[in-house]
C-alpha cells in the first residue's frame, strides 16, 4: 500500500479510453454475416457513440459496411471532410438546415415531413443538382417521421419532385420501438403498407430499412434491403435482458481506464467522499481514481459499480465526484500509478459497459456515449 508510483506509470496516460478498431471491424463483419443478404449501414452518430466517428467509420467500412448513418448534417460533413466517400444518410435536421450542403457533398437526407421534403428540393434546385432522399414514415415510435395520415400526400409530392428531377427517393425507412413481438409486428405491417403506398405513387426506392441492431438480430423479417447497425458494432448488447456481447459473437471496442492517483490507509469509522455516505467498518485501504462525472462517469453509480484493479474487481465507495472517486482494496497491495479499468471486455476480468449501466440505472449505450472530451481516445488496431 505504497505511495511510490509503479515503475511503468509514466508510460500510461492519467486517464484514457482505448478504442480497439479491430474489434469494431470484426463486430461489423460478424453482424453482417448474421443479417445477410441485407446490407449494413453502420451508425456513427454522436462521434460514433463516443468512440470517434472518423476512425470508426473507416473500420466499419473495412468490416463490410455499405452505408454510414449519422444524426445531423454537421456529422455527415465531418466524414466527407475526412475524405470518406461511402454513402451517408443524415436524418435529424435543424428547422433552418442548409440542405444545399448535403446536396453538394453527396449526403443523403432523411425526410420526416412534407415541408422538409420541399425544403430539400428547393435547396437542390438552388445548386442545380438532384437531392437523394429517404422518406421516413412514423410507424409507432411517435418521434420524427411523416405521420401516417400524411403519408399518401408525402409520397405523391415526392413522386412529383422526382419526376421534375429535383429529388430521387433513394430510400424509405422507419424505426422499431423494440417494445414487444406483437408491437414490432404491427410496426412492420404499417411499414409494409407505407411501402405499398409509395409504390402506388410511382416510387421505387433502392433501399428499405427499419431495423437497428436489436431488430436485425431477432426479427429477420425486419431486415428488408438494409439494416442500421448501431450499438452492436461497438460490442455492447442491444437487448437489456442480460445477453452478453460474447454470446452475440461481439467484443467491446472501448476500454475506459486510468491510473491510481493516491493510496490511503484508513481506520474503522472513517467517512469517505461527500456526505460520508460510506464509512469503513474495518481498517482498509482506498485507491483514488482520477475520473468523475465531468468525464462522463455517472454519479448514480456511486457505491454500486466496480472497477478492475490489481487483479480483482474492487467496489467504488462513497460518492463519485466531478473529477475522482475512491475504490476500496482492503489489505491488498496497490500503488500509485497502478492501472484501473472502469469497463472494457469482461473476458479480461473488467466490468462491462452494461454492468455500469445497471449500476447507474441506465443502459450501456449511455455509458460509452457520455465519456467526455477530457478523456483522450487512444486507437489500437485498424489499418
Amino acid at each position: 500500500m505504497s505511495e511510490t508510483p509503479s515503475t511503468d506509470a509514466a508510460s500510461r496516460p492519467f486517464r484514457e479510453a482505448v478504442i480497439d478498431l479491430d474489434a469494431v471491424r470484426e463486430n461489423v463483419a460478424a453482424l453482417i454475416a448474421q443479417v445477410a443478404p441485407a446490407r449494413a449501414m453502420v451508425v456513427v452518430k454522436a462521434d460514433a457513440y463516443g468512440h470517434g466517428a472518423v476512425p470508426v467509420a473507416r473500420a466499419a467500412l473495412a468490416g463490410g459496411a455499405s452505408w454510414l448513418g449519422v444524426a445531423d448534417l454537421d456529422e455527415a460533413i465531418a466524414l466527407r471532410d475526412a475524405r470518406i466517400d461511402a454513402p451517408i444518410l443524415a436524418w435529424l435536421h435543424d428547422p433552418d438546415a442548409d440542405f444545399a450542403r448535403a446536396v453538394r457533398r453527396n449526403v443523403d437526407v432523411g425526410v420526416s415531413s412534407i415541408p422538409q421534403l420541399r425544403a430539400v428540393a428547393e435547396a437542390a434546385a438552388s445548386v442545380g443538382e438532384r437531392a437523394e432522399v429517404h422518406l421516413k414514415i412514423d410507424t409507432g415510435l411517435s418521434r420524427n417521421g411523416v405521420a401516417p395520415d400524411e403519408w399518401q400526400e408525402a409520397v405523391r409530392a415526392a413522386a412529383e419532385l422526382e419526376a421534375q428531377g429535383r429529388v430521387r427517393v433513394r430510400g424509405v425507412f422507419s424505426h422499431l420501438a423494440n417494445t414487444s413481438p406483437d408491437e414490432d409486428a404491427a410496426q412492420l405491417a404499417a411499414f409494409d403498407a407505407a411501402l405499398a403506398a409509395a409504390s402506388d405513387a410511382g416510387l421505387a426506392p433502392e433501399v428499405r430499412h427499419v431495423a437497428s441492431t436489436a431488430g436485425a438480430l431477432r426479427r429477420p423479417e425486419s431486415r428488408y434491403d438494409l439494416v442500421r447497425l448501431g450499438i452492436g458494432c461497438y460490442g455492447v448488447p442491444p437487448f437489456g435482458d442480460g445477453t452478453t456481447a460474447a454470446e452475440l459473437g461481439l467484443r467491446p471496442a472501448m476500454t475506459l481506464r486510468g491510473r491510481v492517483a493516491a493510496v490511503r490507509r484508513i481506520a474503522p469509522g472513517t467517512g469517505v467522499s461527500y456526505g460520508h455516505v460510506w464509512r469503513a467498518d474495518r481498517p482498509t485501504t482506498l485507491a483514488l481514481v482520477p475520473l468523475g462525472y465531468a468525464d462522463g462517469v455517472p454519479r448514480q453509480a456511486s457505491g454500486r459499480a466496480e472497477v478492475w484493479l490489481a487483479g480483482a474487481r474492487r467496489p467504488i465507495v462513497g460518492r463519485i465526484a466531478m473529477d475522482q472517486f475512491l475504490v476500496e482494496v482492503g489489505d491488498d497491495a496497490v500503488v500509485v500509478g497502478d492501472e484501473v479499468v472502469l469497463f472494457g471486455d469482461p473476458a479480461t476480468g473488467a466490468p462491462s459497459a452494461d454492468e455500469w449501466g445497471d449500476a447507474a440505472d441506465t443502459i450501456g449505450y449511455e455509458i460509452v456515449t457520455r465519456i467526455g472530451p477530457r478523456v483522450p481516445r487512444t486507437y489500437v488496431g485498424g489499418a
